[in-house]
């Protein structure tokens, strides 16, 4: 059985040993070996991760049975624009149903936050990860795609995919 928790940041490490079971799987094929490694100490460092908390990052934690099986990350951008920053499944976890809990997570967060009666969940995806193809079984469409320097001469080459979530809940002005 899948549940979420909201993290602490007690949890930064975890969040990072987490993230190092999941990028060579998921970037090995796509990016080069520099550009993973300099990804990932960029933005998973306990400290970086921390920094990110404390800068209006959200994340959760996925548990199967109990045992840590993935993470997402949600930031408001605007009162009605919220990007997904990251989400992530151990690889013997994929295909499970835990995404799709996820994604329902990020839903939850946005709800619980809007300011206006419809907000939008952005995310960024390399355009060359098979999870594309998750996401627009869970309503994401693509936007618009970018080619987003991120430094040391590496380039995130993805589509900027969007959901409309519409809230439930009265909204008096």
């Amino acid at each position: 059985m899948y549940t979420v928790r909201k993290a602490e940041k007690q949890d930064c490490g975890l969040i990072h040993d987490l993230a190092g079971q999941v990028w060579e799987p998921t970037y090995g094929n796509i990016l080069s070996k520099e550009q993973v490694d300099y990804m990932f100490d960029r933005m998973y460092s306990v400290p970086s991760l921390e920094n990110q908390m404390d800068n209006g990052h959200t994340y959760y934690i996925l548990y199967h049975d109990e045992k840590p099986a993935g993470y997402l990350s949600i930031e408001r951008e605007r009162k009605d624009l919220f990007h997904l920053q990251k989400i992530y499944i151990l690889p013997d976890q994929q295909r499970n149903g835990g995404g799709k809990l996820l994604i329902e997570k990020a839903e939850q967060h946005v709800t619980e936050h809007a300011e206006t009666p419809v907000c939008t969940i952005e995310l960024n995806v390399n355009r060359n990860n098979k999870a594309v193809g998750f996401y627009k079984k869970r309503g994401f469409v693509i936007d618009r795609e970018g080619d987003f320097d991120i430094g040391n001469g590496f380039y995130m080459n993805d589509y900027v995919m969007k959901k409309t979530v519409r809230i439930r809940r009265d909204f008096r002005f």
